[in-house]
């Protein structure tokens, strides 16, 4: 049996209210210059937007108010209407409610009904997840077009009433690298002048007798009060493991895909941090355009890729050929993609 192609027609992301800069985010917090400067080195994102006003605490909008809107650009874009999406599959490690799914209001805000809708629950590889289970439903030739969501918004896990001087650090990490948004993406079996086919897709965990290097607990208001935000990282783990995982996504996937270093333009690496991304890129050994925004946006756990994929759409040319990579450091999930211009 011959399979059709799997092509990324477009890519949409969305973002809460303004940038907040290091400089905001210190002042909030009444920390002192060293800390921002702190910021810049040690981890090296400028900015970030927050779905949380800092100087009331009232929130500004949801995971599923961002995924909608991302969908809304992403759908747009591919010359298609929700009625045309046969199947949506949205990956998040924080929804906005355990029931309903946010996959599901999503898909009841977009007007989008009787089609199998798909909630994961990851972190980072969640994108990467997704777009896998939505490949391989297309590739079973019931299904021609599949809208593909992710996104987190972390600010929900802020106490602003911290005094960060005394949190410990594996949760003051927290405060400045992550930020809040979605993104959305558009697959189908039909092609389309711009687009990207999808070559090759895999997540693989490796978790094996291997201590989380991130958590986030979910518990009621009773349980938060005695045991604070429930998240933490383990930074240094991170900075330890992420490098070597890459570097092994980036190897299957050219592998797989037959190609070499040198036949990449355009290299998506993971968006941990500013400065662990132009760490970990650096000894990938894959040439041409480095599609990085975790600089601007911080990092957006599941919504990133598609932040990425979004510029990437604009810059890939027919032939031209692109490796992504994602790493979770929750439970250390592996997962990657490889697409070339059509």
């Amino acid at each position: 049996m011959e399979f059709p192609d799997v092509h990324l027609l477009s890519a949409g992301t969305a973002l809460p209210g303004a940038p907040v800069t290091n400089a905001a985010l210190a002042a909030r917090f009444g920390m002192d210059a060293l800390w921002e400067q702190w910021i810049d080195t040690f981890i090296g994102t400028r900015s970030r937007h927050l779905a949380l006003d800092l100087d009331t605490g009232e929130r500004v909008g949801g995971l599923a108010d961002l995924a909608t809107a991302a969908a809304e650009r992403a759908i747009a874009d591919a010359a298609l209407s929700p009625s045309d999406i046969d199947l949506v599959v949205l990956a998040t490690a924080t929804p906005d409610r355990l029931m309903p799914t946010t996959a599901s209001v999503v898909a009841d805000r977009l007007g989008i009904d009787g089609v199998p809708a798909f909630q994961l629950q990851s972190g980072c590889s969640g994108a990467v997840q997704a777009l896998e289970v939505a490949r391989r439903f297309l590739l079973d030739g019931r299904y021609r077009n599949a809208l593909v969501l992710g996104g987190d918004v972390v600010a929900r896990f802020f106490d602003l009433t911290a005094d960060l001087r005394r949190v410990p650090p594996t949760e003051l990490v927290g405060f400045v690298l992550f930020g809040d948004g979605a993104g959305a993406a558009v697959l189908s079996t039909d092609p389309a002048p711009g687009a990207a086919a999808l070559r090759s897709v895999f997540t693989r965990l490796v978790g094996a007798n291997r201590e989380p290097g991130a958590t986030l607990d979910w518990y009621g208001p009773h349980e938060r009060a005695v045991r604070g935000t429930g998240a933490s990282e383990d930074y240094k783990a991170i900075e330890r493991h992420v490098p070597d995982m890459a570097a092994e996504v980036v190897k299957e996937l050219l592998d797989d895909a037959g190609w070499t270093g040198d036949d990449v333009e355009h290299l998506l690496p993971p968006q941990l941090s500013g400065r662990m991304t132009e760490l970990i890129a650096d000894r990938l050994g894959v040439g041409g355009r480095r599609v990085t925004c975790v600089r601007e946006t911080g990092n957006i756990g599941n919504g990133i890729v598609f932040f990425q994929l979004e510029r990437l759409l604009g810059e890939l040319r027919p032939g031209e050929r692109a490796i992504g990579v994602s790493i979770e450091s929750s439970k250390w999930i592996k997962s990657g993609f490889a697409l070339e211009g059509v």
